[in-house]
């Protein structure tokens, strides 16, 4: 097979990946992307993508659940609805499939070069990618590594027969009856959420004290609500050690050093994802590592000339958007542009239910660094777009600095509150203070409004509260 060169190869096709190669090309840089499975990596295949198809899914059985119960404030009834999860996940992968041709063809229109198989680096210019039909040795001038992340298994719980990992937990044809889930981060909040909309009987065990230990209290307390509602048992402060021995129920240590056996047809562990740096030959390269992360400069060049990491790989936050961002800019400085990763804000979003938003500091966080703040805080129960669309559970809180009003952060949590996530980021990210949101008008009768009068709300102003 005859050897490749280019002037830059990009090795994974996630969302930073494919970003990448996509901005490469439209830039005229001669480019070749490496992809062992499909495009868009674990987001679009394995991940963000399908899970919120699956928790769409989960939603919509619980509301017609509700209906057929006569549960609807609405007046709304139904026959008892059933849920196919066979015709779900069909539904899944097609959105998948859309997205993922989708990818290919951008690719493909920007001039960019797509190899499957799997990549292993000689050095640090050339690599070797095995493919269906042979060997193929890619040389490159610059590369960019954008190899993502992976589930982290428990020793005492590794993925196999009962114990699933999201992937699989995505890939289920049937709902299990009594789903077990190790860690109450977001993967874990999200998925057994809308298992338990669909009907399985759901315990969380979490090492620590709460749900989403990385979340304030605040922003997470309309979450633990819910989940007493949907009948989802938490037990907190308690370690996963193994499965029974007939693989039928979760052996679990509680907060007391007392024995719990938790009966589970499946166990899913969501303890997190770890930067995926096994298999391709990182031992021939001389990179400077954060832990188990590639360590990136802010214009993501690793400690080898020529050679960029982006997303996952390079450690937290491992988002997907955070991977985006990164790729376009390699692509820009590989093109001679002079870029660097300077983002005052990421937001982050779970989504659970209710729906959790962050963007910038938390008040502990910004008092953390010194500074005195101001905090205001709307509920959407006092929000008429929330009342129509029975979503009045959570809230909007922005905080800034008490002396001139610069916004630090904005958070919320509520049904839908993820597209307010652009609003959160733009006002962090352009300098917004407490009088430029509040001097906005926004459109009545809306969420966003809750943005206005948070904002208000800090300025001792508030109008509807």
């Amino acid at each position: 097979m005859k050897d490749i060169s280019c002037k830059l190869l990009v090795i994974g096709a996630g969302p930073g990946g494919y970003v990448c190669a996509i901005r490469a090309g439209q830039l005229g840089i001669d480019t070749v992307i490496v992809e062992a499975v499909k495009p868009g990596g674990t987001c679009l295949n394995v991940g963000c993508i399908p899970s919120k198809a699956i928790i769409h899914a989960a939603d919509q059985f619980a509301e017609t659940k509700a209906m057929a119960a006569g549960e609807s404030p609405l007046g709304i009834t139904l026959a008892e609805p059933r849920i196919d999860l066979t015709r779900t996940m069909a539904w899944k992968d097609k959105i998948v499939g859309r997205l993922t041709t989708g990818v290919a063809g951008l690719l493909k229109k920007a001039g960019v070069k797509t190899v499957q198989g799997w990549a292993r680096f000689r050095d640090g210019k050339t690599v070797e990618v095995k493919t269906e039909t042979g060997v193929q040795v890619i040389r490159a001038e610059s590369i960019v590594i954008a190899t993502g992340s992976e589930s982290v298994p428990l020793p005492g719980l590794p993925f196999g027969g009962s114990v699933i990992s999201s992937t699989d937990a995505l890939a289920l044809k049937a709902v299990p009856e009594r789903l077990a889930i190790v860690g109450a981060g977001y993967i874990g909040l999200e998925l057994g959420t809308a298992f338990a909309k669909l009907g399985s009987q759901v315990t969380i065990v979490e090492a620590a004290d709460r749900i989403l230990p990385l979340y304030d209290g605040e922003l997470t307390r309309p979450g633990a609500k819910r989940l007493g509602e949907l009948g989802i048992e938490v037990v907190l402060g308690a370690k996963a050690r193994g499965l029974s021995g007939k693989g039928d129920a979760l052996l679990v240590e509680g907060a007391h050093g007392n024995d719990l056996r938790i009966a589970a047809d499946k166990v899913l562990v969501t303890v997190g994802r770890r930067p995926l740096t096994e298999g391709w030959g990182l031992e021939e390269l001389d990179l400077d590592r954060s832990g188990a992360a590639i360590r990136i400069d802010e214009t993501c060049r690793t400690s080898m000339r020529g050679v960029y990491a982006i997303g996952d790989v390079t450690g937290e936050p491992m988002l997907a958007h955070r991977a985006m961002a990164q790729g376009e800019m390699v692509a820009e400085i590989i093109a001679g542009h002079r870029r660097a990763f300077d983002k005052r804000v990421i937001p982050a979003v779970c989504f659970t239910d209710p729906e959790i938003v962050t963007a910038g500091l938390s008040p502990d966080e910004a008092r953390r660094g010194g500074r005195e703040v101001k905090i205001g805080l709307f509920p959407f129960q006092a929000n008429g777009r929330a009342m129509t669309m029975e979503a009045e559970q959570g809230f909007v809180r922005v905080v800034a600095r008490a002396d001139n009003h610069l916004v630090l952060g904005i958070q919320a949590v509520g049904k839908g509150v993820s597209e307010l996530s652009a609003a959160f980021g733009i006002a962090i990210e352009m300098g917004a203070r407490l009088e430029d949101i509040a001097g906005t008008i926004h459109a009545h009768p809306t969420q966003g409004e809750a943005l206005q009068e948070a904002a208000l709300k800090a300025l001792g102003a508030a109008l509807h509260i």
